[in-house]
């Protein structure tokens, strides 16, 4: 006679309950990895399309556009826009607070720049 292998029931539901508010976390905090992602990725564009000798105000008028059309929050004025050499680097920094359940939440502090890594 062969052995059975396999989760009984009991630790079916032991594993839903450790996982579960794994889940919960991960599915609060994706929409806003992704839209930090996307802030990130508009910055780098509105820079790529001005050119180097643009000015402040043009980038923060090519990042608005940008951020309109993927329907962002984030505004230009909370950009930090300078110069390292002869580039244009903008950068960024915000907070996020995620309610998860009762009073609990979830801070996470987004710092980006275009300068790279």
């Amino acid at each position: 006679m062969r052995k059975q292998k396999g989760v009984s029931l009991g630790g079916l539901l032991m594993l839903l309950v450790l996982l579960l508010p794994v889940g919960l976390v991960g599915l609060k905090t994706v929409p806003t990895v992704i839209e930090y992602y996307a802030i990130l990725k508009d910055a780098k564009a509105a820079i790529a399309q001005v050119g180097p000798e643009a000015t402040v105000a043009d980038v923060r008028r090519a990042f608005d556009k940008y951020a309109e059309i993927d329907n962002l929050p984030f505004k230009s004025a909370d950009l930090q826009i300078g110069k390292e050499g002869n580039r244009i680097v903008a950068s960024f920094a915000y907070e996020k607070v995620i309610p998860l359940f009762g009073n609990v939440s979830l801070l996470i502090d987004y710092r980006g720049t275009t300068a790279g890594k």
